[in-house]
């Protein structure tokens, strides 16, 4: 057995049955134990675009949220959408769809614990996340330090080696679908234009890094809402261009959704299992509900309190998966009813591309610039997110080797196996992912109270007091 195959194997093995209950079991459950806390959406969007600049934190509370998006906007929306229906059929996008609109709840859950036990570092710098919440919230330091072992590796997979890979194969199939100029590198040859790519990346990559939080927060706060309009728009476009296939993809992709029959091949029964798993699997991905990392940003927003940054942060989940992931879904399975001789089987990236450039003119430039794009910020916002975890783990004197480790991992990942890429990072998602929900349920008292203590208060910014924030954290 080949090292692809053992990757797979411990995947799926990860992603059956109880993971997919695992996660549906605590959206369900912090919706019902929030009070459907998905009903503050539209709170959550105003005051995302509030500030609250005389609290504690390093950042605002807009640029947390669109660090949050710029970690989760990502080819998990475009070549992510691609692959869960290449692997589960047209019915998974229903599936990560409903796994957004739940996973609001539990977005809103891990964001106000990672704020909460927050603690200001001797930098004076703000930080938090699950592995805080697990340690000062639970005692449960070993715990901890497993959250933020994965989370710093996860960095490597779904916020570095994906993202490169994804550029460098659109690149690829943009200007050299035919196979381009060769070069050999320790015994192996690569295409050029991923080899390019790399490079490229890694450049701008270690410009951003190197200026720390603030600086990646700025990028990202402008690069985001652009992307986001940008690539919505383009969909909407090609939505119009397909308008008479709009319905027959609605109706596909509920039908395929419960299908007992397997829509991409394999045994009876396996049609609504594939498309669950794929689904949802992608859903996580996409939006991260459960996984932990956007608390490690929202917790150096400047915020009043928990429930305020967890409303804003929550709105993450609505915006990356319940709109982007769905326009994607839909210009996929529409652009496959008109064009039926494009195939929805083998590698997502390409049944991605192939629907794209099925649109005249524009096709081929949305496919492309969206990915450029998406995947370079959440290149950003996971290499945050590895940073924090990195100083809780030794402390900032390992922040330089982690920057430049990750640098290096950029420039190297073009030349990587897309698959088993995508494949170890389902595993790293996997695994951080149930720390992070023992947290939550374990902490589901604190939650329900802080949210019905504070929900009141939302707009009473000057009578709503400053938690202090505990200066005796000695960890880091």
């Amino acid at each position: 057995m080949d090292f692809n195959a053992i990757l797979k194997t411990v995947s799926d093995f990860l992603w059956g049955w109880p993971m997919i209950i695992l996660l549906l079991g605590t959206h369900l459950f912090m919706t019902i134990r929030t009070g459907f806390i998905q009903k503050k959406l539209f709170t959550g969007i105003k005051l995302s675009v509030k500030k609250d600049p005389a609290t504690h934190g390093d950042i605002s509370q807009f640029q947390a949220l669109t660090t949050a998006l710029a970690s989760t906007i990502g080819t998990g929306n475009i070549v992510g959408v691609g692959t869960a229906i290449a692997l589960g059929g047209t019915g998974a996008v229903l599936w990560c769809w409903l796994t957004g609109i739940l996973g609001i709840a539990t977005k809103y859950a891990e964001s106000l614990i990672g704020v909460k036990y927050r603690v200001k570092a001797k930098d004076g710098s703000m930080v938090g996340g699950a592995m805080y919440a697990l340690e000062r919230g639970l005692n449960l330091k070993w715990l901890a330090v497993i959250f933020a072992l994965f989370a710093a590796f996860a960095s490597f997979g779904i916020g570095n080696g994906v993202q490169v890979n994804a550029i460098a194969n659109i690149f690829n199939q943009a200007f050299t679908p035919d196979g381009g100029y060769q070069i050999n590198i320790f015994g192996q040859n690569f295409d050029i234009v991923g080899v390019i790519c790399g490079v490229v990346i890694a450049i701008l990559v270690g410009v951003v890094l190197y200026g720390g939080v603030k600086s990646i927060s700025k990028v990202c706060e402008k690069l985001v809402p652009f992307m986001a309009v940008l690539y919505v728009l383009g969909c909407i476009y090609i939505l119009v261009y397909n308008h008479q296939y709009i319905v027959p993809a609605i109706v596909d992709i509920v039908q395929s959704a419960f299908s007992i029959q397997s829509a991409v091949g394999g045994a009876i029964g396996g049609g609504m299992m594939m498309a669950c798993r794929y689904g949802i699997a992608r859903g996580l991905f996409s939006n991260e509900s459960g996984m932990g990392s956007a608390p490690i940003v929202a917790a150096a927003a400047q915020t009043r309190n928990p429930v305020r940054q967890a409303l804003i942060s929550s709105t993450g989940t609505f915006w990356d998966t319940v709109v982007v992931c769905l326009m994607t879904g839909l210009v996929l399975v529409s652009s496959i009813q008109a064009n039926p001789e494009i195939s929805i089987s083998g590698n997502g990236g390409d049944l991605t591309f192939k629907a794209f450039s099925q649109i005249p003119y524009v096709g081929v430039a949305i496919i492309v610039v969206g990915i450029v794009l998406f995947a370079f910020s959440t290149i950003l916002g996971w290499a945050y997110y590895g940073e924090r975890c990195v100083v809780y783990l030794v402390g900032t004197k390992a922040l330089k080797f982690y920057r430049l480790l990750f640098v290096l991992f950029v420039l190297a990942s073009p030349l990587i196996s897309l698959d088993a890429v995508w494949t170890l990072a389902d595993i790293l998602n996997a695994l951080m992912a149930i720390p992070n929900i023992i947290a939550i349920w374990l902490l589901n008292k604190v939650i329900a109270d802080d949210t019905r203590h504070y929900l009141g208060h939302l707009d009473e910014i000057d009578r709503t007091p400053i938690p202090t924030i505990d200066k005796s954290y000695k960890g880091i």
